[in-house]
């Protein structure tokens, strides 16, 4: 039998078994059983006993519960879930068991807590629904209240599914189904470690998703009429209700989009092409981000980061951000005041989402105060203005006004950092408020002043007002002003020399100042949460203003970038053509020798200029600039200047990368698989319009096998049915006869220049296809033993030699099949496969015949 204590644990923790229980005793939470196992592993804490009634002492370990909140966020952060359970009234004076609650529930998806949240990232908790061949899927940022949701179908839909949910990165993922259903879904959370609960199909109730949505939602209106999209935003709703235990009162809009209103990038293209942090490192020094980021605010951080991973498709917004950022570029004075200003703005999202939820205290108030004071200046100063989107910011800027006059009013200027203790209501606000304050920090004053009035209306004038600890508070009359007592003193005892009385009025005033201290601490608190609650009520306002600075902010960044580094303004259009003068990789530029990065031109079209194909030595460059072309052309569609001398950008839909070599041990895959998987998903997934990488491939398989690959790859992407925008590097040198063969194809090389055993990079671009390779110029520049350069000098001669004497065989051996080991006969077979004769004029089928009679010979 378990003691009254212990069974008021297990009766709460049987509601939250998939969850730590944090149990307040004293001033300790404790945690009990598989718990405590858990907690004083995971937190290195002592793990001792408790006699709860039974045989064996319970296991149990416990944190202050001052210092809890450090470790709900060391839990957190490796993925638990933490119930709160707090004690609802004060031990001293319960009578039996204390009364304990659930206060708080905290997920990875859930945290509000500044302490355990980076300022410059979204903490995102997204939601799933899905169903046979859709999904619908929503995306909350519990911290700041903001709401994305999106519906996904086609016969794709599972791996667009996942490059979204890449694209937000949440921390905890919800279900409506058990993710072993879909093993690509449960493979992608596993390896990203992306929490998830237990499945609650009832969260995803459309009808009750429906009402907690109306009013709210905005953006794409067959995104919002999605059944799955809704039923995705009512179980984020449904959850952050569950575990915030109060109503979800800082959603205040609902962001429906479609996934095609955005340039779209998977997730190897992300990594590859370091927009948000370093493969190596994954920190964001080295990347696209810490290039462009001079934000001063959290959220214009926040809102930087979101431009970056979802590029816009849309010419007239685009152009609407460049003429902002050119017009902040142009006017340095500007720049820097407006920059300034926004030092001392606070993040009013988290502050204000802190206000809803009842966890703000008073210097959290002070802070929203803090900036509030801050806007108008920044409103002023952007009122001369003339690009559109600068003009709005300036003329929808709510100063927030009468909130700040209403939180100075309330609050002293250093108020302590709990409210649960007083002592941060400024004098003045509140009448009784000042009245308790006066009776406790200055009591006998208090006292000396009633014992004026009374002499005031008696006319006694040596009346005094004592104390003793058995009457309490009286007032002492001596007897020759007896006659002059009123009537409404009430006797309590007779002296020599003098009577003693109380009066009604004395009586409460004594309860008063006995009390006034626990009164004054109750009143305060119950001002605060009246002046929270107001805040509360206008966090759609604070909400607004806080997106408008986010996007000054933003500009303000790009507009800096662009002046230190001198970019260009990009020409965004439409049309096909991708033509950049004088580019530069916008991260490595940074890090260039002598501050010098060598500029390129590039000029991709969907008619004669459809693939570059690349070729040249190891450590030349290739790689560089296929990716600069990829980061120029994103920066130019999230509306940034561009490192060029000038660029022409026409719109891309996706960017696809295959960069790289290295196998996925975790999922099995080797080297080769995981490019081919990778070059399948481009290849099915890519259109006309998007812009494609391809570094190398057929790297990981034999010669012949690669070489042949990596043509098919190339004729398909180049072709009629693909034709989209690509650049390709490789050395397989024998592909550069493609330019000739395809239309489309164009051979380029980096310059490299080969003096004796040495060789020099030039870095530059340049039309042709490269003569050699040169390999062992390479290793030797990479520090390779001169013994194994001179061993490998003689392996090329001899193999060099080898080839030379080799005779072209006349005769075939009769086969069914065509060895794949025959390229040439390899290649006359892949010609065959893949023309489509109900296409071709007589003259065509003709000079395709000769061309195959030439490779056959």
């Amino acid at each position: 039998m378990v003691t009254p204590m212990m069974q008021q644990y297990l009766d709460i923790k049987r509601q939250y078994s998939d969850a730590i229980l944090f149990y307040r005793l004293g001033d300790f939470y404790e945690m009990f059983y598989d718990d405590a196992v858990i907690a004083s592993k995971e937190l290195e804490l002592t793990l001792t006993g408790r006699n709860c009634g039974e045989d064996e002492r319970a296991p149990m370990c416990g944190v202050p519960f001052h210092a809890a909140d450090m470790y709900i966020g060391k839990l957190v952060s490796r993925g638990y879930k933490v119930v709160v359970c707090e004690q609802m009234e004060d031990p001293a004076t319960a009578k039996g068991l204390v009364k304990r609650d659930i206060v708080r529930v905290v997920t990875p998806g859930t945290v509000i807590d500044n302490n355990q949240l980076a300022e410059e990232k979204n903490n995102y908790l997204c939601a799933v629904y899905m169903s046979e061949g859709h999904a619908g899927i929503g995306f909350a940022d519990v911290s700041t209240g903001d709401v994305f949701a999106t519906a996904i179908d086609g016969e794709d839909y599972i791996t667009r599914l996942l490059n979204e949910i890449n694209t937000f990165s949440p921390s905890e993922l919800l279900l409506n189904v058990q993710r072993e259903e879909y093993p690509a879904l449960d493979g992608f959370m596993k390896s990203r470690g992306i929490y998830c609960g237990k499945v609650m199909p009832e969260r995803f109730d459309f009808k009750k998703a429906s009402e907690a949505i109306e009013g709210k939602t905005e953006g794409d209106e067959s995104a919002a009429s999605d059944r799955g999209a809704v039923c995705a935003v009512g179980a984020l709703i449904a959850y952050i209700h569950e575990t915030q235990l109060t109503d979800v009162g800082n959603i205040t809009r609902i962001n429906f989009y479609t996934v095609g209103q955005y340039l779209e990038l998977d997730a190897s293209s992300r990594r590859n092409l370091e927009l948000c942090e370093t493969m190596r490192t994954r920190e964001k020094k080295g990347s696209l981000l810490g290039v462009l980021d001079a934000t001063k605010t959290a959220s214009g951080a926040r809102l930087l980061r979101k431009w970056i991973e979802q590029p816009l498709l849309n010419v007239r917004k685009i152009t609407g951000r460049q003429k902002a950022v050119g017009e902040l570029a142009s006017d340095y004075i500007m720049r820097e005041d407006l920059a300034e200003l926004l030092k001392r703005v606070l993040d009013l999202d988290r502050l204000i989402t802190k206000a809803v939820y009842g966890t703000a205290n008073a210097r959290d108030l002070l802070a929203i105060s803090a900036t509030a004071a801050v806007l108008p200046e920044i409103k002023s100063r952007t009122g001369n203005c003339k690009s559109g989107e600068l003009k709005t910011i300036h003329d929808t800027l709510d100063t927030l006004d009468d909130l700040r006059e209403l939180i100075d009013k309330a609050i002293c200027d250093d108020p302590p950092a709990t409210v649960r203790e007083g002592g941060y209501i400024r004098r003045g606000y509140n009448e009784r408020a000042d009245e308790l304050f006066t009776i406790v920090h200055d009591g006998k004053s208090y006292i000396n002043r009633i014992a004026a009035e009374e002499r005031e209306k008696t006319g006694i004038k040596n009346l005094k007002i004592s104390y003793n600890r058995v009457f309490g508070y009286y007032i002492e009359v001596t007897k020759s002003f007896l006659s002059e007592v009123p009537e409404r003193y009430i006797r309590r005892q007779t002296l020599a020399n003098a009577e003693r009385f109380v009066t009604e009025e004395l009586k409460e005033k004594e309860n008063l100042i006995l009390g006034a201290s626990d009164k004054l601490i109750a009143l305060e608190y119950e001002l605060f949460t009246a002046l929270r609650e107001k805040l509360a009520s206008n966090a759609g306002r604070i909400q607004r203003t806080a997106a408008l600075i986010a996007e000054l902010d933003v500009y303000i960044s790009l507009a800096e970038a662009a002046s230190k580094n001198n970019y260009c303004c990009p020409e965004v259009e439409y049309g096909d053509v991708i033509q950049i003068k004088e580019g530069r990789h916008p991260v490595v530029e940074k890090f260039a020798e002598n501050g010098y990065f060598v500029p390129n031109d590039t000029y991709l079209d969907t008619n004669h200029n459809r693939l570059a194909l690349i070729t040249g030595p190891n450590m030349a460059g290739k790689s560089t600039y296929m990716r600069q072309v990829a980061l120029i052309t994103l920066m130019a569609q999230i509306g940034s200047f561009v490192p060029a001398k000038e660029a022409r950008i026409g719109i891309v839909d996706k960017i696809f990368t295959r960069v790289g070599a290295s196998d996925d041990l975790a999922s099995g895959q080797s080297t080769f698989m995981l490019e081919m998987t990778e070059v399948a998903q481009i290849l099915k997934n890519a259109t006309k319009r998007s812009l494609i990488i391809y570094d190398e491939i057929g790297r990981g398989t034999s010669t012949y096998d690669g070489m042949s690959i990596a043509r098919a790859v190339a004729e398909y992407t180049a072709g009629k049915k693909l034709g989209a925008k690509a650049l390709f590097a490789t050395h397989y040198h024998e592909l550069t006869s493609l330019e000739k063969e395809l239309d489309g194809v164009v051979n380029y090389n980096i310059a490299a220049k080969k003096k004796g055993d040495s060789i020099t990079f030039f870095r530059r671009i340049v039309r042709g296809a490269a003569d050699e390779s040169y390999g062992i110029e390479v290793a030797k520049l990479a520090g390779v033993p001169q013994e194994v350069i001179k061993r490998a000098k003689e392996i090329l001669k001899e193999l060099n030699l080898q080839q030379s004497s080799l005779q072209p065989r006349t005769k075939a051996e009769p086969s069914e099949n065509i060895s794949i080991d025959d390229y040439k006969a390899v290649e006359v077979r892949e010609r065959l496969l893949n023309t489509d004769l109900n296409i071709m004029t007589p003259l065509d089928a003709l000079n395709l015949l000769t061309e195959l009679q030439k490779a056959a010979r």
